[in-house]
């Protein structure tokens, strides 16, 4: 590599230019052999780096979300529900619902696909480029009590309190304390008209307050998230997807 490389490689270094950098030689020489214009040369290195910046930041953002799969719409089958068709689905993926911080509940039985649904939309947002955090109703009270004297929890809390969408998953799987519900209202209350929900459960609002045991609590919480909100209900009749595909150790 000649000198008049390293040494531009280095400038661009030097403007935080890394991945042109890596890949200037190559930019340099498909630029000579095509005969780009100074224009074209100059667009074909923005918009490299721009790019790689760009993958850079979703692969950030995808290891910040803490999804607990990969999951897209590719591997969603919406034969297999009829909670939505093609048309719902379409507009969720628009996305526009992230923007005006609606709550979308996922309400159904195991197995139903609801989790599977909320993470093909987060890792779709995070493709869009939003902030999404992922989290089950468990390990986000683990988190809420924690985070004041937890390195991890504070982290965790942190980037939660930064997305533009979180996804809880099993909410009011358990029964709650008061001081547990103080802390879920309060992290509602934190969040409400600054983040798009998810909430995926077995269990329908009217019964919210058996599990968070103060009916304040769970009005309070209920009249936030239901303010903008759409319900999407699967059957209870549906036959568990993971029963249904199911892998075994033995030959059939």
């Amino acid at each position: 590599m000649s000198e008049a490389y390293k040494s531009l490689q280095d400038m661009c270094r030097t403007l935080r230019l890394a991945e042109t950098a890596k890949a200037l030689p190559e930019l340099l020489r498909e630029a000579e052999l095509s005969g780009w214009t100074y224009y074209e040369l100059m667009d074909k290195v923005l918009t490299y780096e721009m790019a790689c910046r760009e993958q850079k930041n979703i692969e950030r953002l995808m290891k910040w979300a803490e999804f607990p799969e990969h999951m897209t719409f590719d591997q969603y089958n919406l034969q297999e529900q009829s909670a939505i068709g093609d048309k719902q689905l379409n507009i969720l993926k628009e996305l526009n619902w992230v923007e005006q911080c609606f709550t979308i509940m996922m309400m159904g039985p195991t197995g139903a696909g609801k989790s599977h649904l909320s993470i093909a939309l987060g890792v779709h947002a995070v493709e869009q480029g939003y902030q999404v955090s992922f989290i089950s109703m468990n390990h986000l009270m683990y988190v809420l009590k924690t985070r004041d004297y937890i390195k991890k929890s504070k982290t965790r809390y942190k980037r939660i309190m930064d997305s533009d969408l979180i996804i809880i998953d099993d909410v009011m799987y358990m029964t709650y304390e008061s001081q547990e519900a103080n802390l879920f209202f309060q992290f509602i209350y934190d969040k409400y008209d600054k983040a798009a929900f998810i909430l995926t459960s077995n269990k329908g609002p009217g019964d919210w307050g058996k599990f968070l045991g103060d009916s304040t609590f769970t009005t309070a919480i209920l009249d936030r998230l239901l303010h903008r909100s759409e319900v999407i209900t699967f059957s209870e009749e549906a036959e568990s997807i993971r029963m249904k595909y199911r892998q075994s150790i033995f030959e059939e």
